[in-house]
């Protein structure tokens, strides 16, 4: 892992996601090394040669720069942690990067969000505790330990991050599910969807959204690459699902309305 401290010139950066007004990414690049991380495309920004993953630049400047831009800030604003990497991947245990900036943002009455993958967030429980609009989400792909070993080798166990949720919950502190992206033949059967709706459920959270797998070629062909050495069994799901996208995600559709009205949550689709 190559790891870069830099000084950041913006921290709350305008966001082009619907919904989220802001975007606070403390850091460039994630340990988590997703395999289908849609964030790959931030490297060619990065001026780094390794591998998606395979290097971090943390933005040890943040918390000041985003008590500066806080002060200039004129409206209520959504803010979003982790659009394009996770706040709380492994490095932010050494550095508190996330932690700082959660800080900063106590004295105001923004929404705030957080999306990741690690439990490290219940150290922050006594700021999160403070804010007064937040909400956390967990992403989750599959509960096999095989598939999150191959697609996602260094984050947390999907146990660990629905148990944090759990634990969220409890503090009063409101909680979703992100399934994403769903993963043809590994998280889109009747089974599976029925599981993460039940694992949600238990554990306390709000609503559950799904998401579907980005075809970006270096996304698409990581994944691939996967399926052939490790699963070839799903390559005939991988197969139909590139060339028929938009049947698969009207299929999808189907079957997440048909299992969720089984359970007592609020979901919905965002493909």
């Amino acid at each position: 892992m190559v790891i870069n401290e830099i000084n950041c010139k913006s921290i709350l950066n305008k966001s082009g996601i619907p919904s989220i007004d802001y975007g606070i990414n403390p850091y460039i690049g994630c340990g988590h090394k997703c395999q289908y991380c849609y964030a790959v495309f931030m490297k060619r920004f990065s001026g780094h040669t390794e591998p998606w993953g395979d290097f971090v630049d943390v933005k040890i400047n943040a918390p000041v720069v985003l008590e500066r831009q806080l002060k200039r800030l004129k409206r209520k604003s959504h803010i979003s942690f982790g659009t394009v990497c996770d706040a709380y991947q492994p490095l932010e245990a050494k550095y508190e990067i996330t932690r700082k900036c959660l800080e900063k943002l106590v004295p105001y009455k923004h929404e705030v969000s957080i999306l990741t993958k690690s439990n490290l967030v219940l150290r922050d429980v006594d700021i999160l505790k403070k804010l007064k609009n937040i909400e956390v989400g967990f992403t989750v792909t599959s509960l096999d330990p095989k598939v999150k070993k191959i697609f996602e080798p260094n984050a947390p166990p999907s146990r660990k991050r629905f148990e944090a949720l759990k634990t969220l919950s409890q503090h009063h502190i409101p909680t979703w599910v992100f399934v994403a992206p769903t993963l043809p033949y590994f998280s889109d059967s009747e089974e599976a969807l029925g599981q993460l709706f039940r694992e949600a459920r238990s554990a306390g959270s709000e609503y559950i959204l799904f998401d579907t797998l980005n075809p970006y070629p270096k996304v698409w062909n990581n994944v691939m690459r996967l399926i052939k050495k490790y699963f070839p069994d799903a390559l005939d799901f991988y197969d139909f699902y590139y060339h028929n996208k938009t049947k698969y995600e009207r299929n999808l559709r189907v079957k997440i309305s048909k299992i969720g009205r089984r359970y007592r949550i609020k979901y919905r689709t965002v493909f």
